[in-house]
């Protein structure tokens, strides 16, 4: 028995071996149309790939869309990141710009104004609910200003020193209307027009030029400077220009509104003008001076 069944699966492998060479050789060869059952096997195992290929190609996308929305935000914020740094530098280039052409004119201003002293100074502090009324400089005691000191910017005058410290002043503007200092003036090219600034109309944005003698001929576009007669601020400071005549209301004396030819609102750097030396300064006179010169 046991030789039998030895012999049996003997014969059963070799009758297998033979059909499946019969079947790969039926298999591999070439012919227009396949057996049945290479269609069925086919057709099965396509089925069950069409079904699994579908959601397998949406997760795929899925996954590739995610990632593409996360390069293209990583690139939003690189670019977001480059415009912020490009515009902080853009900024910067212009105040270096805008510092740079205040320096020039404060150079020019001192070659101009060589016959005075002058000690620049910066603006560090403005205190927005007294914009118009004083600004502290960074120069005090131990660079020589004092009070009662003129200040000037390229343009004009903007005010005098009203107190100081070892380090820092406090600087009095022409606009504060409660100003306690006047300042004594003259028209230029007219030198018997003498008044007084002692005011500062905030609607119209103008110095009150007073008590000038109602015979004197005031008229717009003059310009006023600094007379020297105060004895605090020197002579020849340039104010502004007359942009309004207005007589007195006892019609004793008349009044002018001065234009400031500095910006008050806007002050970056300055001058001190010392006490050491206070001649005249030469002002270019406008075509309504000259005139009223000859």
């Amino acid at each position: 028995m046991p030789s039998f069944f030895s012999n049996r699966r003997l014969i059963v492998l070799l009758v297998s071996t033979i059909v499946m060479v019969m079947v790969v050789g039926v298999t591999l060869k070439e012919r227009p149309q396949p057996t049945w059952g290479e269609q069925f096997i086919r057709d099965t195992f396509g089925f069950f790939q069409s079904l699994a290929y579908k959601p397998a190609r949406q997760v795929a996308g899925f996954f590739e869309t995610i990632n593409e929305w996360r390069t293209l935000y990583s690139e939003n914020q690189r670019l977001k990141a480059n415009l912020q740094e490009n515009a902080k530098l853009m900024a910067r280039i212009r105040e270096l710009e805008l510092e740079n052409e205040s320096l020039k004119e404060m150079l020019e201003v001192e070659s101009n104004l060589s016959e005075y002293t002058l000690q620049a100074a910066e603006v560090i502090s403005r205190s927005p609910d007294r914009w118009y009324q004083q600004v502290t400089i960074n120069r005090g005691a131990k660079h020589g200003v004092e009070a009662n000191m003129a200040v000037i910017t390229t343009e004009g005058l903007i005010g005098r020193v009203k107190s100081v410290s070892q380090f820092t002043s406090q600087v009095e503007l022409l606009s504060d209307v409660n100003r306690t200092i006047h300042i004594s003036a003259i028209v230029q090219g007219q030198e018997h027009i003498f008044g007084v600034i002692e005011g500062y109309d905030l609607e119209r944005g103008a110095l009150l030029f007073q008590k000038v003698p109602k015979d004197t001929p005031l008229e717009e576009g003059q310009t006023v400077i600094t007379s020297g007669m105060g004895g605090i601020i020197p002579r020849g400071l340039y104010i502004g220009k007359i942009i309004e005549v207005v007589p007195d209301q006892y019609d004793l004396t008349q009044s002018a509104l001065v234009e400031p030819a500095a910006n008050l609102y806007h002050l970056d750097y300055v001058f001190v003008v010392e006490r050491s030396s206070l001649p005249p300064v030469d002002i270019p006179v406008s075509a309504e001076d000259k005139e009223g010169t000859e």
